[in-house]
Parts: C-alpha cells; sequence; structure tokens
C-alpha cells in the first residue's frame, strides 16, 4: 500500500486505457453474472482493484504493524507464529455429569480451552424445579442450580490450568462466582484462573432475550464484576462483547461492528461512573464475533473492527496502557448459515468462516458442527468441527505470516469502507445518547429486522443462492444421527436441588440473601455477597429471585 504519488498518474492513466480498449472489447463478447456486485453489508465490490493513493504516513496511521497501533494487522506481533488461537467448542447440554463427559472427551482430542453452554433456565436465573423451567432443563445447555452442579461440571479439570469462556449474561456474577468458589476449593492460585464470562447485557435486550433486570441494575452488576475481577481474578476478561448474536438476529457485518462497539462505548462509561480508571479496567475488555461466508467481507471486518476500537480508546477515552487499545475476539463461525437440508454442506461452510476468522486474527475460536441446525451436535460432529481448526492452523500454511492479506487492494479498500461505514452508524448512535437510549427507544431492533428481512427477500426471489435451500436441492436426504438429551435430567436435577435444601444450613443460606437484597438496594460491590452465597449452598435462582425483589424485571415492550 506504501506508494509513490509519481506513479499514480501513469498508473490511472493505464487503468482508463485497460477499460477502454481490453476490458470492453471482452464484455461484448461475455457478459457478467450480475449487473451489479456487493458484500452482504451492501458496499459495492469493483470488478478490480488497484493501488490507491495512499503515503507511507497513510500506512502508518491506517494500517501499521501487528502488536502496534492502530492494531489493523492483529493485536500480536507474531500472531499465530507464536501461538494458535485457543480451540474452543462451545459444549454443554444436559446434566453436569453428561457436559463433564464431553469436556474431557474435547480436551483429550486436542481443544486447548473450554468454552460452557448453559441451558435457558440457568441463563435467565430459574433454577431447574421452577415452573417455568418446564421442558427447557439440559436442552440448549448444562443445567446449573448450585456449587453442587458447577463441583460435577469440572470434574478431573484444573481449573488454573485450562481457560474456560462461559456464555453466560443475565447471571455472569453468580456463575463467576461458582467457578471461583469451585476454583478455591481446588486450591488454586486466583490470579492464574483465565477465561472469559460473556456478561453483555445490552445485546440480551437487542437481540437474544435472556435479560433479568432493568439495564441500570444490570449494567452495575456488569461494573460490579470488573471492579471485583481487577482485585481477585486480574488474568480473567471481565466481558465478551457480542456481536454474534446481533448478526444471528439478522444484522449485516457493519452493523454487527457499530453495535457490538457502541455497546462496548456503553460500558466503558459506565465503569467511569462507578469510579474506575479506564486503564484498569480496558485490558480485560474482550469481544465476540460472528464469522459468516463472504470470506473477504469477514477479514476485512475484523481487521476494521480492531482499528475503529484502538481509536475510540485512544481518541474519546484518552486510553494510555496500549493493552487498554486492543480488540481481542473470540469468534463462533455463524450458526444461522447452517442448514436442514444437506447438512453436510455446512462442513464447507464452516470451513470457509474458520478460515475468515484465522485471517482476520481471531484470539479464539468455536467451529460450528455440521448438525447444528438439526440438534446439540453429536461426538462425531465435534470432532469433525475440531479438526477444521487443526487443519487450518497445522496444514493450510496462513498461520505462518501476521495478516497475510494485508496489502491486498481488495482487502485494504474494503477494511476502509467498512471503518467509514461503521464510525457513521456509531455517530448516529451516539447523537441518540449511546446505546441503552437506542434500546430503550428500539433502534437496534428495528434496524436488525429490516436487514433479517431484506436477506430472506433475496433467498426466496433466489438472488441470493443457499446450496441445497433454493438451489441444487437433493431428492432424498439420508437421516442425521441425532444426540439425544437424555429425558430423566430434570428429574435429577429436582432431586439434587431437594437434597441440597435438606441437607443445608437454611438459616445461614436465608442470612445471607437478607445481605445480598441489602447490599442490593445500596451502592456496594456484589460479588463478595454473591461468593459468600453461593459457598453457603444458595442457588442461582435463590440469588436471582432475591436481586429480582429488590430491582424487578425488565419488561421488553416497556
Amino acid at each position: 500500500m506504501s506508494q509513490n504519488r509519481s506513479k499514480i498518474s501513469p498508473l490511472k492513466s493505464a487503468f482508463a486505457e485497460w477499460k477502454t480498449e481490453t476490458l470492453s472489447k471482452f464484455l461484448q463478447k461475455v457478459k457478467e453474472r450480475r449487473g451489479i456486485f456487493s458484500t452482504d453489508s451492501d458496499i459495492p465490490v469493483e470488478r478490480l482493484y488497484v493501488p490507491e493513493s495512499h503515503t507511507e504516513a497513510d500506512y502508518l496511521e491506517q494500517i501499521g504493524f501487528p502488536g502496534e497501533y492502530p492494531f489493523t494487522r492483529g493485536v500480536y506481533p507474531t500472531m499465530y507464529r507464536g501461538r494458535f488461537w485457543t480451540m474452543r467448542q462451545y459444549a454443554g447440554f444436559g446434566s453436569a455429569e453428561e457436559s463433564n463427559q464431553r469436556y474431557h472427551y474435547l480436551l483429550n482430542q486436542g481443544q486447548t480451552g473450554l468454552s460452557v453452554a448453559f441451558d435457558l433456565p440457568t441463563q435467565i436465573g430459574y433454577d431447574s424445579d421452577h415452573p417455568l423451567a418446564e421442558g427447557e432443563v439440559g436442552k440448549v445447555g448444562v443445567a446449573i442450580c448450585s456449587l453442587a452442579d458447577m463441583e460435577v461440571l469440572f470434574k478431573g479439570i484444573k481449573l488454573d490450568q485450562v481457560s474456560t469462556s462461559m456464555t453466560i449474561n443475565a447471571t455472569a456474577g453468580t456463575l463467576l462466582a461458582l467457578y471461583v468458589a469451585i476454583a478455591k476449593k481446588q486450591g488454586a492460585e486466583l490470579g492464574k484462573l483465565s477465561g472469559t464470562i460473556q456478561n453483555d447485557i445490552l445485546k440480551e435486550y437487542i437481540a437474544r432475550g435472556t435479560y433479568i433486570y432493568p439495564p441500570k441494575p444490570s449494567m452495575r452488576l456488569i461494573t460490579d464484576v470488573f471492579a471485583w475481577c481487577k482485585e481477585n481474578l486480574p488474568a480473567w476478561n471481565t466481558i465478551s462483547i457480542s456481536g454474534y448474536h446481533i448478526r444471528e438476529a439478522g444484522s449485516t457485518a457493519v452493523q454487527e461492528v457499530a453495535f457490538t462497539l457502541s455497546n462496548g462505548i456503553a460500558y466503558v462509561k459506565a465503569a467511569l461512573d462507578a469510579g474506575l480508571e479506564v486503564d484498569q479496567f480496558a485490558p480485560r475488555l474482550a469481544f465476540f464475533f460472528n464469522s459468516h461466508n463472504n470470506l473477504f467481507e469477514e477479514i476485512a471486518k475484523f481487521r476494521a473492527a480492531r482499528r475503529i476500537w484502538a481509536k475510540i480508546m485512544k481518541n474519546r477515552f484518552e486510553a494510555r496502557n496500549p493493552r487498554s487499545l486492543m480488540l481481542r475476539f473470540h469468534t463462533q463461525t455463524a450458526g444461522s448459515t447452517l442448514t436442514a437440508q444437506q447438512p453436510d454442506n455446512n462442513v464447507i461452510r464452516v470451513t470457509m468462516q474458520a478460515l475468515a476468522a484465522a485471517l482476520g486474527g481471531t484470539q479464539s475460536l468455536h467451529t460450528n458442527s455440521r448438525d447444528e441446525a438439526l440438534g446439540l451436535p453429536t461426538e462425531d460432529s465435534a470432532q469433525i468441527a475440531l479438526r477444521t481448526q487443526q487443519i487450518i492452523a497445522h496444514e493450510s500454511g496462513v498461520t505462518d505470516t501476521v495478516d497475510p492479506l494485508a496489502g491486498s487492494y481488495f482487502i485494504e479498500e474494503l477494511t476502509d469502507q467498512i471503518e467509514r461505514k461503521v464510525e457513521e452508524l456509531i455517530d448516529k448512535i451516539d447523537a441518540m445518547g449511546g446505546s441503552v437510549q437506542g434500546i430503550e427507544q428500539g433502534i437496534f431492533q428495528r434496524e436488525i429486522a429490516a436487514s433479517a428481512y431484506q436477506t430472506q427477500k433475496e433467498i426466496e426471489s433466489e438472488d441470493k443462492i443457499v446450496v441445497g435451500v433454493n438451489a441444487f436441492k437433493a431428492e432424498a436426504e439420508s437421516p442425521q444421527e441425532m444426540l439425544e438429551i437424555n429425558p430423566q435430567v430434570a428429574a435429577s436435577q429436582r432431586l439434587r436441588l431437594a437434597k441440597l435444601r435438606a441437607e443445608r444450613d437454611n438459616s445461614s443460606v436465608n442470612q445471607i440473601l437478607t445481605k445480598l437484597m441489602t447490599a442490593a438496594k445500596g451502592s456496594e460491590n456484589l460479588m463478595p455477597v454473591i461468593l459468600e452465597a453461593v459457598e453457603r449452598h444458595a442457588t442461582l435462582g435463590e440469588i436471582s429471585d432475591s436481586l429480582r425483589q429488590v430491582w424487578g424485571e425488565y419488561q421488553g415492550d416497556n
């Protein structure tokens, strides 16, 4: 991209001549497939890209070197030449016992980090014996109600020797407390615990729906986690600001980045308002992005996101620690692109998406399984998904150099265009007052719904081809092996809870829950109280209900 301006005019002249002489004559004989080509974010894709008039100063300001501001080329100087991304397979289903067996299987297959999926009752703060948990226990993740469940979930796994990501939001503080309590029982040094809790409640209001409390107390819980971890879990990522679910709900790549970074701005402001200094918490912020099928747009999206966040942290929040400027992110391949029809086609889709994440410089990666559109993955499908990452890492050669597509005329122009469009959308959100006000006004939800509707129209009109769905259909498809959830999970959970409540010191539990409600009415950090509650064997549902009594529940249609 470094280019002498004296060479631009001859280049432009030669380019114009090529279009007139070579291209126009060829187009008279062979027509192009479409009149207009564009990315999924509706960014026009030109027929051919040539060097732009970037000076060396432009290069250093916009692209630079890996491990240095603005981090366009990656957050570490050597990237995957030093170590590969963390290979996590999002897993958890049924009981804690079953999920523990899957974790040991994946670790034995070469997985380098754990990623825990929780069932819906756990996500929204209900114990497995609650009436609203009926029919959902263990279905989309593991059921966790108490310290006893958590101990079984991580049986035989040394928590100070593995990095653990937990996809949990409204009840993130409670699950983190349970994790810490188990680590303490194992005798682990808390300073060595590494991992991430998603802890991103704003995207729940925008795209997913597993919120409990109104935004203001929810933000308090998040900043309490920031402050507590700074003192007690210095190596823990306190939030994973998620664009994944925003994209799954139907957003474009540009909306995914803009909405996610706007939420990040809101969390930084909330932490500053709570009295924290930016360089105290910003180095532990992490992000979570989707990787879709449009290979080049996805690569450019990741590069642009790093650059935009670095500028936001440096210029808007005046962060001085270089780690505060780094956008480190986990990637998951796009579940919404996978099809129930011809499920083996999903292996190819996931491979492209995983390649985009690697070329875009992800820090950790989950590859979806081929049967994702049908149900929870079988062991065979999970193994193929993990092998996809391992083959890219060890056999493709794309990990041998840092940011291998940098300097591509197309990639650099696409990175620039995504950056411009994202910044325009962030400015629009800022003008509304920020993410919380945008959520309350329904702006995010309407924009995502409009994008999802447009995509569906294109599929139905066959302007967008989905192989096996609206083109290249198979007459008959072979039956797919499915993972069956043990129907006794809910009953076992109810028995375990009854036993827990019969054997614990209920007077002590009631005392700590009263203390928690008193603390919730005030302003003290809630994490020490929540940790004490789980260590006294208060359940997740009891802790959540105590906070419900003080804060109430958020009603999305209000």
